[in-house]
């Protein structure tokens, strides 16, 4: 599946129900972090509006928030990462996702970047 990114440096992965997303921070942020210590997941069952901060990372550097990519209701969070914040650094594509999103609506996928746009983007901030 494709996944997009924002400009606020999360990615969002479609899973096999479409309407339903993993959303995480990407590479370029953790890095721009550093050692992240803590993350603040956002409560199962909450809903959302596109661009509405929906969790905070801290990291021995500075803390982020992490902005809802896409409106919709949180299905489920990484108890992992929560347990073990250090995921968003060693595996910030996989195994250090921070939650799940069942999308209101899906065409909000399009207003994300590609991520040969994104890279470039990143590059560039």
């Amino acid at each position: 599946m494709t996944i997009h990114y924002t400009e606020d440096h999360e990615w969002v992965r479609p899973e096999a129900d479409a309407t339903l997303v993993t959303v995480g921070i990407t590479v370029h942020a953790q890095d721009a972090l550093g050692d992240v210590v803590f993350v603040d997941l956002p409560e199962v069952g909450k809903s959302f509006a596109q661009g509405e901060v929906a969790g905070v990372v801290e990291s021995v550097k500075a803390a982020a928030d992490v902005f809802m990519p896409v409106s919709g209701e949180i299905t489920e969070v990484n108890e992992a990462l929560r347990a073990d914040p250090s995921l968003a650094n060693s595996a910030p594509m996989d195994a250090g996702w921070f939650f799940k999103v069942r999308m209101s609506d899906a065409a909000q996928l399009s207003s994300l970047l590609d991520e040969t746009t994104y890279t470039k983007f990143a590059a560039d901030h």
